[in-house]
């Protein structure tokens, strides 16, 4: 069951795993990677709105293909007292060299895409040329 975060503020592993289509697993990786830090209740984790916002951007991190220390990096930015300018100064950086990372790749994909249709097509026509 998701919660309502007004209700009580406190999530299970399960709870947040199936919130953000996340394994426990991957959860306890960031919590071993210091993005999370749930409280304990024996063996048994509480995850705080912290946790939740925090996973929330961890899941949005990894879709934009960055690294576990690269959001930690942006977290310790956050947990800083360099203030809100420094903190987006950073996170624009890092944004932009992603977007710039990406652009790369999409032109190296295009290319690729294209030798593909032309070695096709030549290939096509050399067993066209057998068949004959």
């Amino acid at each position: 069951m998701i919660r309502n975060e007004k209700e009580d503020n406190q999530y299970t592993i399960s709870e947040l795993a199936k919130e953000f289509d996340v394994t426990s697993r991957a959860l306890r990786l960031y919590e071993e990677s210091g993005l999370l830090a749930p409280r304990r209740e024996g063996t048994k984790r509480i995850y705080g709105n912290r946790d939740r916002v925090r996973l929330r951007l961890i899941v949005r991190g990894k879709r934009l293909g960055w690294s576990l220390s690269e959001i930690g990096e942006i977290f310790d930015i956050y947990d800083t007292d360099s203030g809100e300018k420094a903190q987006l100064e950073f996170f624009l950086e890092r944004l932009e060299e992603r977007r710039k990372a990406l652009e790369l790749q999409k032109k190296d994909v295009d290319l690729a895409l294209m030798d593909l249709s032309r070695i096709s097509i030549n290939a096509q026509k050399a067993l066209d040329k057998i068949l004959k």
